[in-house]
Formats: structure tokens, C-alpha cells, sequence
């Protein structure tokens, strides 16, 4: 039950849509009618630019920090595996960011949500895969393939830590932790899927720098 609960209370939090939100407030635009038709902030970088972008990655990488403080001030002072529940909660709030009912279950890709969770419960994680994200995308300026790439980072990570005692699980609970990160992952994959095929055809759009900045 505290599981489900956790992820209820991500879901919610999730449902926080900041690029649909901003496009709406400030460029009275629906978002989704845009672009690649994602309310992800790749789609609302592209589309508004640099000010826009960093916001929407802002408020959506947050609004997964704040699910998993409620969580820890909920929960914290009596379950023993707190950490566990931090993860339900951060899987109820990309589910919440992925498909978002008011949206018509159409949302963003989940990525800078769990990127709040890295940050949330492992600065250091989430200051390693930012970095290689950046490099990545400054050297092939394809964000789906970087994004890829620092999920696939993060599972490996949580393994690493997990397994040297960086996290305060043991047992099932440890590989409970694993599997939900693992599904994390491959919610990632799915939800780039289109990517991927551009990516293996040869056809994926790259940044293009100059046009964002023009647009900020």
C-alpha cells in the first residue's frame, strides 16, 4: 500500500507539465502542436528557445525532487527503506510526465523527471550524467541519443552504488530498487523509440544551435 501511495503522490507531481504549462502562459501555444509533438523540454527548446528550454528542464527535473521530499517527510521517520518509496515516487511522477490523463496521455519523455530523482537522492549522479549529457549533445547534437546514454548511465550507477553500500537497502528491497530503475529505463527507450529509428536510419533531427538562440 505505501508503495501505491508513493506512486500516486509522483503521478500527481508529475502531472506538473512545465512545457505545456509555459507554452500556454507565455506564447499562448499548445505545445503539442509543435514540432515533434512532445510537451517534453527538447520539443519546447526547438520550438521557443534557450529561456524556454532551461525552464521547462528546470520545473520538470523539480517537480520530481519535490515528490520524493514528500515522500521522505511522509515516510521517513517510519519505514526503513525509504529509498525504495523515493523510487516509487519518482516512477509515479514520469508516469504522471509520459501521460498525463488532462493531456490525453500525451506528455513528455520522461527524462529531465528522472533526472530530479538522480538529484534528489545522488548529487554526485546526477552532476556525472549531466556532464557526459552536455559533452554528448556539444560533440553530436543529438539530445535522443544523450538522453539514451546517461539512462543507460544511471542504471549502471544505481547498480554500482547499490552493490558497494551506497544506498541503504539490502536484499529484495536492493533489487526491488534495481527492477524500478530498470523500468525507468526502458520506459525511456520506448518513449524514443521514433528516435531510435531516425537515429538508425540516419534521419534524426540535430540542435541546431544558432536557430534556438535566435528564437530566446
Amino acid at each position: 500500500m505505501e508503495r501505491l501511495i508513493c506512486v500516486v503522490i509522483g503521478y500527481l507531481f508529475g502531472l506538473v507539465q512545465t512545457g505545456y504549462i509555459y507554452a500556454k502562459l507565455m506564447k499562448h501555444e499548445d505545445i503539442r502542436k509543435h514540432g515533434s509533438g512532445n510537451a517534453g523540454t527538447t520539443n519546447v527548446l526547438r520550438t521557443f528557445g534557450w529561456k524556454a528550454g532551461v525552464i521547462t528542464f528546470l520545473g520538470d527535473c523539480l517537480k520530481c525532487v519535490a515528490a520524493v521530499l514528500v515522500v521522505k517527510l511522509i515516510f521517513g521517520q517510519s519505514h526503513a527503506f525509504i529509498e525504495l518509496l523515493e523510487i516509487y515516487a519518482a516512477f509515479g511522477v514520469v508516469l504522471g510526465h509520459n501521460f498525463p490523463f488532462y493531456l490525453n496521455f500525451k506528455g513528455g519523455k520522461g527524462i529531465a523527471a528522472t533526472a530530479g530523482f538522480m538529484l534528489a537522492v545522488n548529487p554526485m549522479m546526477f552532476l556525472s550524467v549531466a556532464v557526459v549529457f552536455i559533452v554528448l549533445v556539444a560533440i553530436t547534437r543529438y539530445v535522443s541519443s544523450s538522453s539514451l546514454i546517461i539512462i543507460t548511465m544511471f542504471v549502471v550507477e544505481v547498480i554500482y552504488f547499490g552493490q558497494t553500500g551506497g544506498f541503504n537497502l539490502a536484499g529484495t528491497q536492493l533489487y526491488e530498487f534495481y527492477a524500478i530503475t530498470i523500468a525507468l529505463a526502458v520506459m525511456a527507450f520506448w518513449r524514443h523509440r521514433a528516435n531510435i529509428k531516425r537515429l538508425l536510419n540516419g534521419t534524426e533531427n540535430r540542435l541546431d544551435f544558432k536557430k534556438i538562440s535566435k528564437k530566446s
